[in-house]
């Protein structure tokens, strides 16, 4: 259990709640400004354009954040505010995503520019960029109700019908327990970021 952490590394333990609190706070503000810019002002009447990540993870979450290492967040948007339809809210859903992988661009790219620098922490820059790019990649997949789900359902409505389905908690199930898909994804993250240290410094 992730808990185990806390005793066995506690530095890093801090270091990966800090890291996926802010990640999934910007997340959430992401789709909520990215709705506002649609037409929609639901995120404000709700009182969700707000750094206080208990407004958006909840304290369930932050609670299963220290237990077991997995979170979630939430902005209540309203599609059919949606000043263009399809195209909104294609451009709510990957706000999110693509905010986590801007801040994985950005943390690579501090770590290319301070590597042997001393100024700040390589491991704490790394693993921002390798959580940042992992849930980047986690949240692009088609399945509900991962963003991935809700922009592929607008260039497929076909696929609109899986929305709130069991099938789609089956198939959240079915991710989790792959031994190792979780793992992969970190890989592929590991792959990028060492794939651009490389790039930089020829080894």
């Amino acid at each position: 259990m992730f808990l185990t952490t806390l005793v066995n590394n506690p530095v890093f333990f801090l270091r990966y709640i800090v890291i996926i609190i802010i990640s999934i706070t910007l997340h959430e503000l992401a789709h909520g400004y990215a709705a506002m810019s649609q037409g929609d002002d639901t995120p404000k009447r709700a009182g969700h354009i707000t750094l206080n990540p208990v407004v958006h993870m909840g304290v369930e979450s932050l609670i299963f954040l220290c237990i077991a290492g997995i979170s979630w967040g939430q902005m209540p948007v309203n599609p059919y505010k949606f000043r263009n339809g399809r195209i909104s809210d294609i451009w709510v859903s990957a706000a999110g995503p693509l905010s986590n992988l801007a801040l994985a661009l950005l943390s690579i790219l501090l770590l290319l520019i301070f590597y042997d620098s001393g100024l700040l922490s390589r491991d704490f820059i790394y693993l921002a960029a390798r959580v940042n790019l992992t849930l980047f990649l986690f949240n692009m997949l088609p399945i509900p109700p991962l963003d991935g789900f809700s922009i592929f359902s607008n260039i497929f409505p076909e696929l609109k019908q899986l929305q709130g389905s069991p099938i789609g908690t089956f198939g959240l199930m079915i991710i989790f327990l792959i031994p190792g898909f979780g793992g992969g994804l970190i890989k592929i993250a590991d792959s990028l970021i060492l794939t651009c240290i490389r790039f930089k410094f020829g080894f």
